[in-house]
């Protein structure tokens, strides 16, 4: 399931803008609150992701109780949700090294999908609803618990609004379940007709689960950094996939638990822990390619890209091409701002540059202010220096906001262009001492420019 362990940012100004906007008596109200809940870093919000988190948790309170008596319990509807527990437990046991660890790798501005949705899903399905309540709040308890059992690296209120969208999301598949299954709770129908029908409608109640966990939490992540790109927001939603498996899971989990022994669960235990492993290195790989300031290639991975460009262009009459950035006066930045602000601008100016060039390109970060753009298939060294002056360009408009009300304006690039195989190169190495003396070549004309090795 998704959750918001992503893009929590302190309000740079405290509680100042509480009351301008009439929430005195809120602030009144949380510097006397005692306990865990007063210490939390919600009450240090700006005001707007303040009122949402609120709504949304009180909005999942109502729902859940609105839901809770459409179905009485029974006893088996009891030993059900026990297995179900148990086995949620021992899933959560035995991974939470792996989701520890994926959690301290993780982009912090891309919603975090996990596995605990499997347990949640298949309560949804097979039992009343306000077993299925307590099993989202049986899984998220546990996991927090046993995840991180000292130092958390997620504020509380975080994992508390988590819950709240998947419970929201949770009751509107109640709603969908109980309106169009033949048997609700329960697994789907035996029959073909009556079976694929019911898959049907589980089907669509975990989609609109997964559409309502999901919506919430983006707009948590851009309310609380409206700088957040939809570019970003979306960067990661391939690991959407991973929701939708355990959706699948989920269903699978259901069947076993109504029609067959419970211990067979214990595979699908295995199955997981199996899956967290996978997604951990998948993860560790991509850590290693992408640069933790800016969000680009490091300049390993970029070259071995720029490698098999070359490979691919080899003997043909592609024409392969690679810009040199280097942001101009850098240093007076960091030596104004400071070393973490500056970092803010780079990653402002990388993401300008990505948004000028093609899904095919790679831009790469070569250290410090040093940036490079892989351009395959460009067709002419024209055609190269017309995206080279579009990002100098774009650079110009590159408006970065910092703690404490400065900004950053003004920002200018030097770019220097090379392509293969016009510029004689034979390989990466020939490609970037073309563009690196291109752009030298810009910096002693008077930097904010763009040279070729014409």
């Amino acid at each position: 399931m998704v959750s918001t362990h992503s893009g929590d940012r302190l309000c740079q100004f405290g509680y100042g803008g509480w009351s301008r906007c009439g929430c005195a008596p809120l602030l009144w109200l949380v510097r006397r609150v005692r306990g865990p809940i007063g210490g939390w870093l919600l009450w240090q919000r700006p005001p707007r992701v303040l009122g949402y988190v609120l709504a949304v948790n009180l909005l999942a309170v109502v729902a859940s109780a609105a839901t809770a008596p459409l179905v009485p319990v029974t006893s088996l509807d009891l030993v059900r949700a026990g297995v179900l527990a148990i086995a949620a437990a021992a899933a959560i046991e035995l991974t939470r090294h792996v989701e520890r660890q994926r959690e301290y790798a993780r982009d912090s501005t891309v919603a975090y999908v996990d596995t605990k949705a499997v347990w949640s899903v298949a309560a949804v399905i097979v039992l009343p609803p306000i077993l299925a309540t307590a099993m989202v709040v049986w899984t998220y308890a546990y996991a927090w618990c046993r995840i991180w059992p000292a130092r958390r690296p997620i504020p509380a209120h975080r994992w508390v609004f988590a819950a709240s969208t998947v419970l929201l999301g949770t009751q509107a598949a109640v709603a969908v379940l109980a309106l169009g299954m033949h048997h609700y709770p329960g697994a789907p129908a035996t029959g073909l007709l009556p079976g694929l029908a019911d898959v049907g409608v589980i089907t669509a109640a975990a989609v609109l689960r997964w559409a309502i966990n999901t919506g919430l939490v983006m707009t948590a992540i851009a309310l609380s950094g409206p700088e957040t790109t939809v570019r970003e927001l979306f960067s990661g939603f391939s690991q959407q996939l991973l929701e939708a498996g355990t959706a699948g899971l989920g269903l699978v989990v259901a069947v076993l638990l109504v029609v067959a022994n419970p211990f067979v669960l214990a595979g699908v235990v295995v199955a997981l822990v199996a899956i967290h492993r996978g997604i951990l290195l998948s993860q560790h790989q991509l850590a290693a390619r992408i640069d933790v300031t800016t969000g680009l290639f490091t300049k390993k991975w970029w070259t071995e890209l720029a490698e098999e460009a070359l490979r691919r262009a080899a003997g043909g009459t592609r024409v392969t091409g690679v810009l040199f950035l280097d942001l101009d006066h850098f240093k007076r930045i960091n030596d104004v701002h400071g070393h973490p602000n500056g970092d803010l601008v780079l990653r402002a100016i990388a993401d300008a540059v990505k948004a000028e060039t093609r899904g095919q390109d790679a831009v790469g970060r070569f250290g410090g202010e040093e940036f490079a753009v892989l351009v395959p298939d460009i067709g002419s060294a024209r055609n190269l220096e017309n995206l080279a002056e579009r990002i100098r360009l774009r650079i110009h408009t590159v408006v970065v906001d910092l703690p404490g009300e400065h900004r950053v304006t003004g920002l200018t690039v030097s770019i220097g262009a090379a392509v293969h195989p016009a510029d004689g190169s034979t390989s990466v190495d020939d490609l970037l001492r073309a563009a690196d003396h291109a752009l030298y070549r810009a910096k002693n004309a008077g930097r904010d420019q763009v040279r070729t090795t014409e």
